[in-house]
């Protein structure tokens, strides 16, 4: 061998131990391309020669763009840097979403030898989580345990929600939080003339900068997160219905205290949906539960009928839709999002495109019964309708078209939706609490009231489930096993939108007749 042999180990480079390496990964619209700019400048302005690359994801929520920076000190010659950050070479891994810290951890790019991570806690759901029937969100504390693991030095705060309490965006309080780590030879002064020179947003730049800074030097993250209690609810109106109001509080309030926890929110939705009379209709159905349970139970029985009869009173129609989309604090939110400022103009385009039965559905139960099932009148509604509509409600006109549908609460118990509903939702209850005293087997299948959700035809495909979850629950209903056998079927049910793993579960159940 001789003494250039690659075999043999070589004395590390001087030139190449010089080199900061430092990756950023965002998704679209978290300005990581502005937070690149800024770290190439900051270490150009301090004598140090810097590249910067980026790769693009596939997509906003498929695929985060990786933003890497090589820098180094500008001396005795032209460095040559990599184009894309390698595994286990990376000394700062800037994560502006939970998930993406994660996503960074297994590719390798965090190491506890060398990498300091700087992620923000908060989540912008990716298209698998969405898309998952039930709840898909991945864990984010199983996320921060493995960064406390594998990261030299972690550095986490919502720097999203820190920014935008500051009037600016997470790449500025990212930038900041990078400043604060000390993970850069630059001085805190450097970092603010990098945001100055780029002209744009500074005022608010800095002030989220300056935040973020503050929290990375003595980071709060660690302290467990605690929420402010509910405030109660207020409400103005008429004194004949501001007394109706309370005295269904007091009815709720009534209910064993398990119950109530949820009889309340509960209470407030389906008010909120319809009006007075419908809330005290909730409170006589979870009524008729609790007489038929016990406290040996802890009521449980009534405890998840208080949060499923809600839901399943509250569904989503027409009226329902158009309602949301034209209240005050929905558009107050969206103006926060898109940070309005004063003297700017938005225009706002919302996308209706109901289906025939959306349509039958919001006609008197028997005209509308027969429309349904007339197959011509049907083919007739899915054409006129077929390609939707597109209504900018910042203009007048539909503006007042939507906010006229969403105000028809009154007529909403006279329509075809709603007498299917209340018929699908009395026959649920009956067959829950026809299978007691098999308490455990009426609890899960109380539970399976969670697989219908949404509007047209996402809530057609969770009733589908739903329906034949509990049908085939019922072939089993007379098994020691059965409860466990419902609640394997509904999470069968939640694997996938197109039910292949419920097909699987029905197959097993159909080979023990």
């Amino acid at each position: 061998m001789t003494a250039h042999d690659p075999l043999i180990a070589q004395a590390p480079d001087p030139a190449l131990s010089s080199i900061i390496k430092l990756a950023v990964l965002a998704v679209g619209g978290q300005g990581g391309g502005v937070l690149t700019g800024w770290i190439e400048d900051l270490a150009r302005q301090n004598g140090y020669a810097a590249q910067a690359t980026s790769v693009a994801g596939v997509a906003q929520r498929t695929g985060a763009t990786v933003y890497y920076v090589e820098m180094a000190p500008a001396a005795g010659g032209t460095p040559v840097f990599s184009l894309m950050p390698a595994a286990g070479d990376v000394d700062v891994m800037i994560a502006a979403e939970m998930m993406e810290a994660g996503r960074a951890i297994i590719r390798g790019f965090v190491t506890p030898d060398r990498t300091t991570l700087i992620a923000s806690t908060h989540r912008a759901l990716a298209v698998s989580e969405k898309m998952a029937p039930g709840d898909g969100i991945a864990s984010s504390a199983e996320v921060m345990a493995a960064a406390e693991i594998a990261a030299r030095r972690f550095i986490a705060a919502d720097f999203d929600t820190l920014a935008i309490r500051n009037g600016s965006v997470i790449s500025a309080s990212l930038f900041g939080a990078l400043a604060g780590s000390g993970a850069l030879p630059f001085p805190r002064e450097a970092f603010e003339a990098a945001i100055r020179s780029s002209g744009k947003g500074v005022e608010g730049s800095l002030r989220a900068f300056g935040a973020a800074f503050a929290e990375a030097q003595s980071p709060t993250s660690d302290a467990p997160e605690t929420r402010p209690a509910k405030p109660a609810l207020a409400v103005n109106g008429p004194a004949r219905l501001t007394a109706a109001w309370a005295d269904l509080q007091r009815r709720a309030l009534a209910l064993p205290a398990p119950v109530h926890e949820l009889a309340l929110p509960g209470l407030r939705k389906v008010v909120d949906f319809q009006d007075i009379a419908y809330g005290a209709e909730y409170l006589g159905r979870l009524e008729s539960v609790l007489a038929r349970d016990s406290v040996a139970h802890c009521y449980a029985l009534t405890r998840e009928a208080a949060k499923y009869i809600a839901n399943a009173m509250a569904y989503d129609d027409v009226i329902r839709v158009a309602d949301l989309k034209t209240r005050a604090a929905r558009l107050t939110r969206i103006e926060g999002e898109m940070r309005l400022r004063d003297g700017n103009l938005m225009q706002l385009t919302e996308y209706m495109h109901p289906r025939a039965e959306e349509i039958a559905g919001l006609l008197p139960a028997t005209f509308g019964a027969r429309i349904a099932a007339s197959p011509v009148w049907m083919a007739r509604l899915d054409r006129w309708f077929s390609k939707g509509r597109r209504m900018r409600t910042d203009s007048l006109l539909a503006f007042v078209m939507l906010h006229a549908v969403g105000g028809l609460k009154g007529w909403r118990r006279r329509t075809l939706r709603h007498a299917q509903e209340v018929a699908h939702l009395d026959q649920w209850l009956d067959t829950a609490l026809g299978v007691l005293p098999r308490y455990d087997l009426a609890v899960e299948m109380i539970r399976c009231r969670r697989l219908i959700k949404g509007y047209s035809d996402t809530h057609a495909r969770g009733q589908s489930k739903f329906d034949r979850v509990l049908a085939a629950t019922a072939q089993i209903a007379d098994r020691p096993d059965a409860a466990d056998w419902c609640r394997r079927l509904r999470d069968a049910a939640l694997k996938d939108e197109e039910g292949k793993a419920l097909d699987g579960a029905i197959l097993t159940i159909n080979s023990f007749a």
